[in-house]
């Protein structure tokens, strides 16, 4: 008959064993947590109806640190009136671009298009006009960005157009609710409509 030994764990081993673990895993999951992703909760009604109050979203900060942001990201920002203060908005305009707001639409003019092009924002309703009558040139630091749901938030329209150091980053995943869940991607634009 075999005989096995156990050898017990001091109660020092244990809290040693313990210690290292915790430290390794904060070694791991602080620079992700605060360098790469950051997650923030939806609050408030300016980008219905894509993004709901009380959405779990997960934040890709790394991306803009070797590409410049597209037209459709949906970014989260730093108000610049307060930039305590973080705001989820989609990216319209570009660095360089004129804006015009006219009639429920938005126009962009830039090198591609210098006669200007509508902006097809099918990810919205059909029925959804901008309000507002706009016509503007984004500096070449700066971006201008507009909440989905467009009666209800409080964007460039309002407080003028975000500056580029003020991006915190894009959208990357819906974590929450469950039924939601889903990674994001930009949408195309200019399937021109003149």
């Amino acid at each position: 008959m075999e005989t096995k030994t156990v050898q017990k764990t001091s109660t020092k081993e244990f809290v040693v064993e313990l210690v290292k673990i915790i430290l390794i895993s904060l070694a791991i999951i602080v620079p992700i947590r605060y360098f790469l992703f950051q997650p923030f909760f939806v609050r408030g009604d300016s980008m219905e109806p894509n993004f709901s109050d009380g959405q779990y979203l997960i934040v890709d900060e790394i991306s803009y640190r070797f590409e410049k942001p597209k037209r459709g990201d949906v970014v989260i920002l730093k108000y610049p009136k307060d930039p305590s203060q973080y705001f989820i908005k989609r990216i319209i305009a570009l660095p360089g671009e004129r804006l015009e707001i006219f009639d429920g639409s938005v126009k962009i003019y830039n090198q591609d298009h210098p006669e200007g092009v509508l902006v097809d924002e099918s990810y919205l309703p059909a029925d959804l006009k901008t309000p507002g009558k706009i016509d503007y040139k984004v500096n070449d630091d700066e971006y201008f960005v507009l909440g989905d749901n467009r009666k209800a938030s409080s964007d460039s329209r309002i407080w003028g157009p975000l500056p580029e150091k003020n991006l915190i980053g894009r959208v990357w995943l819906r974590g929450w609710p469950l039924a939601k869940v889903g990674i994001f991607k930009t949408p195309l634009y200019f399937s021109v409509k003149n």
